[in-house]
This record gives structure tokens, C-alpha cells and sequence, in this order.
């Protein structure tokens, strides 16, 4: 469920949006595992499944807004409020860099293409990942050698944008009549489809922000900003309507969005898939959050379904990358085929649920609760 704090209950709770959540957290997983046999961006087996991102965005500003909005004013500060943020994110943040590391060393401390990484490097990419601090393209810290952000856990990139996003927030957005915040989405949403369409990731698509290469950064925060802002602005514009199977509606939409093939009419990087992905990141995306705000769960079992797709969406997210790179390691280094793969492929995806629900309830869950008992009585003291 979402957890709304002391003014929750006065509040419709949105069930839905956890399970959708959930949903592309679990494709997202399969989208990894179709990269170890991809040759390029044309033919991954879910060639999309990197839009989730833009969905969890979309997702993080129209929750938070939602959260927060009435609240500035009312005991909230900007400091309270990252406060929550960190104690939220950053538990399984520092986890999953650990776990990162841990699968360095199992692959031999080196880099994908064989170069061994002396231990001090490897040292420095854990503390720069510990504290989200991009690495950059080329240097020591690079172990991977593929120019992430963050070598020891790749999709950590998307927490440091989600990090900006809510600093952006708490200084400025909150503050922001629905005008200017709708100034600000539509500037975004402009900027992510001009480079987009201008070709800025080199294959015509949006899987921009891993990477502090190229125009690596400024697509990433161009995704943050269009789907952050649009996400908060639904909020508070948000109307609900009756909309029956509304979870399965969404859910279909979001798996066959994300599983389309590249989009191109002669099998080369073609700006038809550019405009595929911004018709996602820039339409779909807001209306499938907007349809999910709308539905409600109806019976005992889609609810327990809604609320464990839910809890389980932020760690599995977080944590399954470092399996990724073991499963990686494996399938080049014996030229496994998909064919091959497949039942290992549905073992590592039970394990990483199971990882996750475990890392959830064993870690997570506690460490949250002792940080919230203890930080945030100082700061409300």
C-alpha cells in the first residue's frame, strides 16, 4: 500500500499503482535477462523494458505529490522531507552496492574484457556507489569498463536521478502553481523528445541517463523532469473516474509497451522507435498511471496481489542487477544460447523474488522502522 503517514487515512489509497508497479519492476527483470544475448539495441528480446524507468518516475511524482502537497507548511520542511526520502531509498541503495561488489569479486575482479582491476579501484567504485556519486566514463572507477554511472550496480542510476527529483521538489516544485508546473512538464517533455528524435543516445531511443557519456546526463534528467513534473501534476489535477479492470487493463498495456521490438521498417536504428518511445514516455505512460488511479481492487485476492507487487517492487528492482552480471558472465563466457538459458533464466527469477521479499523483511522493513524511530524524532524534537 502507500504509506501516506498520519493524514493517509482521510485519503483513497491506490492499491493499483503498487501492483503496476510491481508489474514493471518483475519486466523489468526479463529485460535484463534478454541483454545478455542482445548484439545491439535492435535486437533485444524486450527491447523496451528500459521505459519502466519513465513509468516509475511517473509513478514517484503523482505519489508524492499526492503525499506531500498539503503538507508544506504544516510541520514539512525541505530537510524533513529528504530525510524520509533517504530512510525510504537508500537502505536497499547501500545493499545492492554491496551485493555488487560481492559479484565483482566472484567474477574476478576484472573488466568485461578481461583487464584486471586492482582492489583500490574496486574500493573507490563501493564508496562512490554507497553515496551515489556518478563515476565517470573511462576512469579508474569505471571496473566494468562499460562507462555506468555506477559499474557495481547499473540501475542505481535511476536513483540518483530520483534523488534530484526530490531535492527539486522540496526547494522547488512543491512550491509551483499548477501553471508553472505545467510549464515546466511541456519545456520537458520538448527537451526529452528533441533528443529523442535528434538520435542523442545513437540508436534513436530513450535509454539515456546510465551513463554520464555523451548526452547521457541530460537525457536522464530530461526523463526525470517530463515524468516527474507530469506525475505530480496529475496529482493535483487528478479526478477520479469509475474504471473497471482497471489492474489488468494497465498491467496488459505496460508488458505489451515494454516487450514491443524495436520499432524499425529495414532492421537498422530507425527514428520510427524514437517516436514510439516518446508517444510512451510522453502519453502512455501518464494515462496508464491516471487509469490505475482510477480502478480499485475488488476482491481479497487482488489486493494481497496489488500489496506484495508492491513491497516488493523496490528491491527487486534494486538488487537483481548484481545476479545479472554473474548470469552475464556465464552466458558469454560458455556462448550459452537462449535455448540453453531459459531454465536457469526461470531459477535466477524465483531466486531474485525470493532475494528480494527477504532482503525486504529481514532488512529493509527493520532498518526503515529503526531510522524512522530514531532521525526523525531528532528532527521533529
Amino acid at each position: 500500500m502507500v504509506k501516506l503517514g498520519t493524514r493517509a487515512a482521510a485519503k483513497p489509497r491506490y492499491e493499483l499503482l503498487d501492483g503496476l508497479r510491481g508489474v514493471a519492476a518483475v519486466l523489468v527483470i526479463l529485460y535484463h535477462f534478454g541483454e545478455g544475448f542482445a548484439t545491439s539495441p535492435v535486437d533485444q528480446m524486450m527491447n523496451h523494458g528500459y521505459l519502466a524507468v519513465d513509468f516509475f518516475f511517473v509513478l514517484s511524482g503523482f505519489v508524492i505529490g499526492y503525499a506531500y502537497d498539503g503538507r508544506w507548511g504544516r510541520g514539512m520542511t525541505a530537510g524533513r522531507f529528504m530525510l524520509r526520502r533517504v530512510i525510504r531509498l537508500h537502505p536497499m541503495v547501500v545493499l545492492s552496492v554491496l551485493l555488487g561488489a560481492a559479484a565483482y569479486l566472484l567474477q574476478g575482479s576484472v573488466r568485461w574484457d578481461g583487464t584486471p582491476v586492482p582492489i583500490g579501484q574496486l574500493l573507490v567504485a563501493l564508496a562512490l556507489g554507497l553515496f551515489l556519486i556518478p563515476v565517470l566514463p573511462g576512469a579508474g572507477a569505471d571496473v566494468r569498463g562499460n562507462g555506468e554511472m555506477f559499474p557495481l550496480n547499473g540501475p542505481s542510476w535511476s536513483l540518483f536521478f530520483e534523488y534530484i527529483g526530490s531535492i527539486l521538489y522540496a526547494v522547488i516544485l512543491h512550491r509551483l502553481p499548477k501553471r508553472a508546473l505545467a510549464a515546466v512538464t511541456a519545456v520537458s517533455g520538448i527537451g526529452l523528445a528533441a533528443v529523442v528524435l535528434c538520435n542523442a543516445s545513437g540508436a534513436y531511443n530513450a535509454g539515456m541517463g546510465w551513463s554520464m557519456a555523451g548526452l547521457g546526463f541530460l537525457g536522464g534528467f530530461l526523463r526525470l523532469s517530463f515524468s516527474f513534473s507530469a506525475g505530480l501534476l496529475m496529482s493535483r489535477r487528478f479526478r477520479r473516474v469509475s474504471i473497471r479492470g482497471a489492474f489488468w487493463i494497465c498491467a496488459a498495456a505496460i508488458a505489451l509497451l515494454m516487450s514491443c521490438p524495436y520499432v524499425t521498417p529495414d532492421g537498422g536504428a530507425s527514428i520510427l522507435n524514437g517516436v514510439y518511445d516518446c508517444a510512451c514516455t510522453l502519453v502512455l505512460f501518464p494515462a496508464i498511471v491516471y487509469i490505475g488511479a482510477c480502478g480499485t481492487t475488488t476482491d481479497h485476492f487482488s489486493t494481497r496481489a496489488c500489496d506484495f507487487l508492491g513491497q516488493i517492487s523496490y528491491p527487486v528492482y534494486i538488487i537483481h542487477y548484481p545476479v545479472m552480471y554473474l548470469f552475464y558472465a556465464w552466458v558469454w563466457a560458455n556462448g550459452i544460447s537462449p535455448a540453453q538459458a531459459w531454465p536457469v533464466c526461470g531459477l535466477l527469477f524465483c531466486g531474485i523474488i525470493l532475494m528480494a521479499w527477504l532482503a525486504l523483511r529481514f532488512y529493509d522493513i527493520p532498518l526503515r522502522s529503526y531510522l524512522s524511530g530514531k532521525l526523525l524524532r531528532q528532527a521533529c524534537g
